[in-house]
């Protein structure tokens, strides 16, 4: 909102979101989740623990832009930026690379890895960066729609996307067509006029009961994770439910986000030099999933950690420990520190440029959809 503070909680919500999705893609990569077929040990189960505290990261972050993005206008200079942003990263690494003597997929796949650098929304270069972009462009549609809707209207459509798009996957042993887990554009529409419907009329019950809320849905994701671990073993009609709990369409990673959003809504951090901090990295959180999931890292990233701070790998648990610590804090220092440097750049570009045409073109178009359709 024009003028005022981004509010600190909600950028710690906004970094804290981040560092989960860090720990998601660990759990990954370190083959530390419980699966099918392998035995468990103490390693998968905290690991799949863990993970179910963290699945809610993704729908936490499409919450926060619905909550607030309903109570701003659209700026197509905002959209253009968030694309450079994307760029600076999908064309910046895979050059460093080969400066560096290491392969790409330019490299590998000629010019179809070339395409994923300078195309990454349309090949989907990156999933959530795709999706999120993708629904930024679409905000000012949604928003003016919102905004002539009734509360009982948002009601019904909330109530029927959420039964299409949650409901009836939570409950289906077997997986639907239009289905991509929550991995899509249509998902994040929803949790965002979800976000948009509690930044117009709250929820009381949320509001007092956020916390609980979460940590009774991660135990119950997990519960029925471990419970269908057993049910599944030798039948293959049960073995994509067993995958359901970590889908970010699944009721209990929306109601987890929900629950999580609400519990730092009650958070109070008080105005000085700790809150601007805060703000900053929240502002530049963004640069770590750009970061650290471009097509060029992620495949790399965790030996090159294990490389550095622990070669000789093992099960056991305190290395398990050392390795997603020492992950999160690297890549998320790194993601941060790089793009405090990018928007140092993008911030002298923009000085350099403020007098071209094309940056009196862009705030002209922000200027257009500042006006409310009554003054046109």
């Amino acid at each position: 909102m024009a003028g005022k503070k981004r509010m600190a909680n909600y950028e710690l919500l906004r970094s804290l979101a981040m560092l989960m999705v860090v720990a998601l893609h660990f759990f990954s990569r370190s083959d530390s989740l419980i699966a099918l077929g392998v035995p468990l040990d103490g390693v998968r189960i905290v690991g799949t623990a863990l993970e179910f505290f963290c699945i809610a990261a993704v729908n936490v972050y499409v919450l926060i832009s619905g909550y607030f993005g309903i109570k701003s206008s659209f700026k197509p200079s905002r959209a253009v930026k968030l694309l450079c942003q994307i760029w600076f990263y999908a064309l910046l690494i895979p050059l460093l690379l080969y400066l560096a003597g290491l392969s790409t997929q330019a490299s590998e796949l000629g010019i179809y890895g070339v395409i994923k650098y300078v195309f990454p929304i349309e090949t989907e270069h990156y999933w959530f960066a795709t999706s999120y972009f993708l629904l930024y462009l679409l905000t000012p549609v949604i928003g003016a729609g919102v905004k002539n809707m009734t509360k009982k209207q948002m009601q019904i459509m909330l109530g029927g996307l959420l039964i299409l798009f949650c409901g009836i996957k939570s409950v289906s042993p077997a997986g639907f067509v239009i289905d991509r887990y929550g991995y899509d554009l249509p998902w994040f529409i929803c949790v965002y006029l979800l976000a948009a419907y509690l930044g117009m009329y709250g929820s009381g019950f949320l509001e007092k009961r956020g916390w609980l809320l979460y940590l009774g849905s991660v135990a119950a994701g997990f519960g029925i994770h471990i419970a269908m671990y057993f049910l599944a073993a030798g039948r293959e009609s049960l073995q994509y439910y067993f995958t359901v709990p970590f889908h970010y369409n699944y009721i209990f990673s929306l109601t987890g986000a929900l629950g999580l959003f609400y519990g730092f809504s009650r958070l109070k951090i008080k105005e000085g030099w700790m809150a601007g901090v805060i703000r900053k990295v929240g502002t530049l959180s963004f640069g770590v999933y750009l970061l650290h999931e471009h097509v060029d890292l992620r495949n790399r990233w965790y030996e090159w950690i294990l490389m550095l701070v622990h070669p000789g790998r093992g099960r056991a648990m305190l290395s398990f420990l050392w390795e997603l610590t020492c992950s999160i804090v690297i890549l998320f220092a790194a993601g941060v520190v790089i793009d405090w440097i990018r928007s140092k750049l993008f911030r002298l570009f923009g000085a350099m440029t403020r007098k071209t045409w094309v940056y009196k073109k862009l705030k002209e178009m922000d200027g257009a959809f500042a006006k409310s359709p009554a003054g046109k």
